[in-house]
């Protein structure tokens, strides 16, 4: 994932933070506001090392899954229903009404 994800919907990043860094702060995140330079200087002092290996830390945790409150969001959503029609048979389109297979409440 890209800064620009984390950046925007920062408050949905707080519980993967807190999970990979556990003494980290909630109170603290928000005044950082998904500042990635702020964030980089957090970790740092949060953990005792040099702000480049704490980016070098956080471009590692990157690589990671997205939250869910990001995954739900509608962009990401409609991305990943196009994505799924290559799972679909031929002929069958990934936006049909389900609602014949009980999830259509």
């Amino acid at each position: 994932m890209k800064w620009q994800h984390v950046q925007e919907n920062w408050p949905a990043f707080f519980e993967a933070i807190i999970d990979r860094w556990p003494a980290a702060d909630e109170a603290d995140l928000e005044e950082i506001d998904g500042d990635q330079r702020a964030f980089i200087r957090y970790i740092a002092k949060l953990t005792e090392q040099d702000p480049a290996d704490a980016r070098d830390e956080i471009r590692e945790w990157l690589t990671g899954e997205l939250p869910s409150d990001v995954v739900m969001d509608p962009i990401h959503d409609n991305h990943s229903i196009h994505l799924s029609g290559k799972f679909l048979p031929e002929g069958e389109d990934e936006l049909d009404d389900d609602s014949r297979y009980g999830d259509g409440d």
